[in-house]
């Protein structure tokens, strides 16, 4: 009978933790519903429309009527889209250092289908153009401008900022893990910007390019279909 009173006991053991297991199971799948339904319901409104639009929490987004995406975008979580109208912004501004505000009326263009996979940072004071399709992994940061270093008797924070100048990145590019993208820089299109890369001046179309500063080191060829070194 001991035998037999064990075996029940573990089974009931066995069900218990499958029950549990199962509550559990529903309950993830229940906030991760109520979490998209969250992120989809706390959007601000762009200066377009966009369809199946996914920008996951957490996130920043600065002046979104200066933000203009098209459909099927998604970012993952962690990233910014700051277009700045005015810098120092009120959280950097100190009395000790009391400098003229500077104004902007920048724009922030994004494409049809671009992705983002997390921590995507494009900040904005002129212009910056993310054209159809590209992709982007984790970490990358695109700014069209610089804080000043035009004296080193002052906080930098506190200098203007200068170095100001769009940034294009043409159709189809693929932008690697913690890239970094510096002002007045065009990527070509269907180009490739490996992983760690920082890009200070143009990338031709069709392009691989890696290091820092970033250099061409593959360039594609029609002609016989592959990858040629450069």
């Amino acid at each position: 009978m001991s035998c037999l009173k064990q075996t029940v006991n573990v089974n009931k053991a066995e069900l218990m933790k499958n029950y549990i297991k199962k509550i559990f199971a529903m309950l993830g799948i229940l906030l991760f519903k109520v979490q998209g339904q969250i992120e989809d319901r706390t959007l601000p409104t762009f200066a377009t429309y966009p369809k199946r639009l996914k920008i996951n929490l957490p996130r920043n987004i600065a002046n979104p009527q200066h933000i203009y995406i098209g459909d099927n975008v998604k970012f993952g979580p962690g990233c910014f889209l700051l277009a700045l109208t005015e810098y120092p912004t009120s959280k950097m501004r100190n009395s000790e250092f009391n400098k003229a505000t500077q104004k902007f009326n920048p724009v922030i263009k994004i494409g049809d289908n671009v992705t983002a996979t997390a921590y995507v940072q494009i900040s904005a004071l002129e212009r910056i153009t993310i054209e159809d399709d590209v992709m982007f992994a984790s970490n990358v940061f695109v700014g069209d401008h610089q804080h000043g270093y035009q004296s080193a008797a002052t906080p930098y924070k506190y200098q203007p900022i200068w170095k100001i100048n769009p940034i294009t990145i043409k159709k189809g590019c693929w932008i690697g893990q913690n890239v970094i993208v510096m002002p007045g820089v065009t990527i070509g299109e269907c180009s490739i910007i490996g992983a760690n890369s920082l890009v200070n001046k143009d990338i031709p179309p069709k392009c691989i390019a890696v290091g820092s500063p970033a250099t061409v080191i593959k360039k594609w060829d029609d002609q016989s279909q592959i990858w040629i070194k450069s």
